[in-house]
Order: structure tokens, then sequence, then C-alpha cells
């Protein structure tokens, strides 16, 4: 290897990073299905994973301060208190069993909720904060479990009644509490290394990058152009987790 390689290999890393962040600050969600190959293939598959837990806690952090006032803290709150014990379960059932069966069902789910959370919508089906209680702890097990199911909170929380800034801040808040238990779990366990932490960090801050300019997107696009973005993101997501685990 020569010793421009790494350069050339953090260079792009940092490249998918920060359009990766583009995306998610957008719509809420999106950066795993965009990050997560590049990851794969410069850092190997066993190291991927640990390292968007610590890309993941990074991204919403910087959604959570780009989008601070818009935050719905009883909804995140709720979220959260199911979502960080389940978390934590996901994350050791993940470290001893496969995940190829999640991975199928996550994906067929993520599909048909293109049209459910339409369905949902036209009806104005709402979720209250307590339903969010049992949801977050769901969640945040299949969280555990596989790299991200961002995706999966779409129809929760647009559910409840948010939308655009306050999704995303709201999505981001409770998420990153569920993150923070997952990454505690591998560390316990001996799955997240120094080096991991560091290579998480140095992606996490191109995806921080991203995100904060997406604000300045999001605050210009109509709410239906939003919501089929929305409906895009979902959909590649569950095309991607299919093919993952059939391949």
């Amino acid at each position: 290897m020569s010793a421009t390689d790494p350069l050339l290999t953090y260079g792009l890393v940092l490249l998918v990073g920060t359009v990766a962040g583009l995306v998610s600050g957008i719509v809420g969600t999106g950066a795993t299905v965009i990050l997560l190959p590049v990851l794969a293939l410069t850092f190997g598959p066993k190291s991927a994973i640990p390292i968007m837990a610590i890309v993941a806690l990074m991204s919403n952090f910087a959604k959570i301060t780009a989008w601070w006032r818009e935050i719905d803290w009883r909804a995140a709150g709720a979220y959260a208190l199911g979502g960080v014990p389940g978390a934590a379960l996901g994350a050791r059932t993940m470290l001893l069993l496969p995940a190829h069966t999640v991975d199928i069902a996550l994906g067929t789910f993520f599909l048909v909720m293109i049209p459910g959370r339409r369905w949902l919508a036209a009806r104005s089906y709402k979720i209250s904060a307590a339903v969010l209680v049992p949801v977050g702890f769901v969640i945040g097990f299949l969280t555990g479990i596989v790299v991200s199911t961002g995706p999966i909170s779409v129809p929760v929380f647009t559910s409840y009644g948010l939308l655009k800034g306050a999704f995303i801040a709201t999505e981001a808040a409770a998420s990153l509490a569920l993150y923070i238990s997952k990454a505690i779990t591998f560390r316990t366990f001996g799955a997240l290394p120094t080096e991991i932490i560091l290579q998480g960090l140095i992606t996490g801050s191109s995806v921080m990058a991203g995100t904060y300019l997406a604000k300045m997107l999001v605050e210009r696009i109509s709410l239906t152009t939003f919501q089929y973005l929305l409906d895009v993101v979902m959909f590649i997501s569950g095309c991607a987790l299919l093919w993952s685990a059939l391949r």
C-alpha cells in the first residue's frame, strides 16, 4: 500500500459521509444506507457496525443541535424510556446471533410502510406518547441487532404528528439515547476498541458537516416534497436490507 492510499481512503469516506449526512439531515434517516457499504469495504464488515454506532451518535447530536427548538421532549422521552433497555438487549443479542432473518423482516416492513404511512396519514390516525414507550422498546431492540432501523421510526413519529424539523429533531433526540445504550453495550463486551472509536469519530465528523448543511435545504422544501423523500429513503432502505439478507 502506498503512502497516499490512507489519504485517498479517508478522503472517500469523508466525502461519502458528508453526502450521507446531507441526506439524513434532510429526511431524518438514510445515512446508514449510503455509508455502510463504503465502511464495510474500507474497514471490513465486522468493524462497520460498531463504527456506525459512533457515527449515529454524532449524526443525531448534529440534528439535535441544528433543530433544538423543534424537539418534542415528551415524545423523545417516552420513546427513549422503552428504547434504551431495548437497544442494550438487542446489541447483546447481535453479538450472539445472526441477523439475516431480522434484515428480511425489516426490509419487508419498510416497503410495506410506504403505502401504509400514507394510509394512516389520510385517515389522520395519531398515536399517543404512551404508545411510544413499548414501540421504542421494540425498535430499540431491533436497532441493537441491526446497523440501523432509522426508517422504521418514520411512520411512528409522523403518526404522532411530527414533520420536517420537528420530526428530524425529535427522532434524533430519542435515537441518541438508544445509540448511547448500544455503544456502551458494544464497549462492555469488547466490540468497540479505541481504533474503532477513532474511525467512527473521523467518519462521524463528515456526517455532522452534511447534517448542518441540510438544515438550510429542509427550511426551503415543501411538506409534499419532504414526504416523497421519506418514501424514497424507506424504499431504498427496504431493498438494501433484503438484498443484504438474501445475497
